[in-house]
């Protein structure tokens, strides 16, 4: 079966829905016909994807803040969602050191907030809450992360998604396996794609540098990091959300990232995307004193491919591709929604084409 056909239909309700992940996921399940609601903030980033691919035309879009819980709780009983993604989130790393406390608000308490009102909801069947692959207790060792090592993130941020995976696993042992709704998490690498404008990540510096015609400055070449395109991680969500609805057994914490081969450091992440955007771009290195940031992180992904079958379906050199791809037609003023929608059905034909 397709995998979109089981969200024809469906209640779907989307947190974070304007950010990065959170524009592409929205769109996604528009295409797959979902009566689709997102409650975020507006775009911290502008442009922003949000607004270029006028998503607010196409779905339910509610603005508010995921730390006000009354607030959240009306638009949840409006609703009725059967198929909750949690993706609002205080994202990036170094604005966790400058913003420790909105932070925590934000992606512990958030958390609390979203759990909650699926306890008082019985109409919800399946919840996925998106954290991140820097949950785990980082040792910079040389083989990927399993589900079950230590979670202890070390900054503000990557703490913060810690507590927010253990609150889940109360909430769900405490409550909403009693209701039935079955409830997982999913611990993603770093993504790319076309569309992300935040500051403080490599691509989005790459197309800035591009389109200014300048030299990309990298902070930490050496740094490795298991780089994705957003389409891999998303395409887990849908899968883990729509498999775990049929069968609650499905439930648990997923790895998902690339396989060993695709995990680059972002010197030559930086590299590849010069040689992709040609036009003689180049790159230098320039550390700027900041915070600590991890230098070694990849995930195993065995859970995830054994339990579901998934495998990646782009290497890496294919992510940058599509992610040169969508930024030029941005910068050729190409409809992109069009665009954009063009490489969600390559992807998800591909998958199909792949399980038939």
């Amino acid at each position: 079966m397709d995998l979109l056909d089981f969200y024809k239909g469906k209640r779907v309700l989307i947190t974070g829905h304007t950010g990065f992940k959170g524009s592409w996921l929205t769109r996604i399940l528009t295409l797959a016909g979902a009566e689709v609601t997102g409650y975020s903030l507006e775009p911290a980033e502008d442009p922003a994807l949000f607004h270029l691919l006028r998503l607010g035309e196409t779905m339910d879009h509610r603005r508010g803040d995921i730390r006000d819980p009354e607030h959240f709780m009306k638009v949840f009983e409006e609703t009725r969602p059967e198929i909750v993604f949690h993706l609002a989130a205080q994202p990036i790393v170094r604005d966790s050191y400058r913003d420790p406390v909105y932070t925590y608000e934000t992606n512990v308490m958030g958390t609390v907030h979203v759990l909650e009102c699926i306890r008082r909801s019985p109409y919800v069947r399946s919840f996925v809450n998106v954290t991140t692959d820097k949950v785990y207790e980082n040792r910079e060792w040389e083989y990927g992360y399993r589900e079950t090592d230590r979670l202890d993130g070390y900054d503000p941020y990557s703490n913060s998604k810690s507590c927010s995976e253990l609150v889940t696993h109360s909430y769900r042992q405490s409550f909403l396996d009693k209701q039935g709704c079955a409830v997982s998490t999913c611990r993603a690498g770093n993504v790319i794609g076309g569309g992300d404008f935040a500051h403080d990540r490599i691509i989005p510096d790459c197309v800035r540098a591009a389109a200014a015609g300048g030299q990309i400055i990298v902070r930490n070449p050496r740094s490795i990091r298991p780089f994705q395109h957003v389409l891999e991680p998303l395409y887990v969500y849908l899968l883990v959300a729509g498999r775990q609805a049929e069968r609650p057994e499905l439930s648990g914490n997923y790895n998902v990232g690339p396989d060993d081969a695709d995990c680059v450091c972002t010197g030559r992440l930086t590299e590849l995307f010069c040689q992709k955007w040609g036009g003689g771009l180049s790159w230098i290195e320039r550390g700027d004193g900041g915070p600590h940031e991890a230098g070694f992180l990849k995930l195993d992904c065995s859970r995830v491919k054994h339990v579901f079958g998934w495998r990646p379906l782009y290497h890496i050199e294919e992510a940058i591709e599509k992610t040169v791809e969508w930024s030029k037609a941005w910068l050729d003023g190409a409809d992109l929604r069009s665009v954009t929608d063009r490489q969600i059905r390559e992807f998800f034909d591909h998958h199909f084409d792949h399980h038939v």
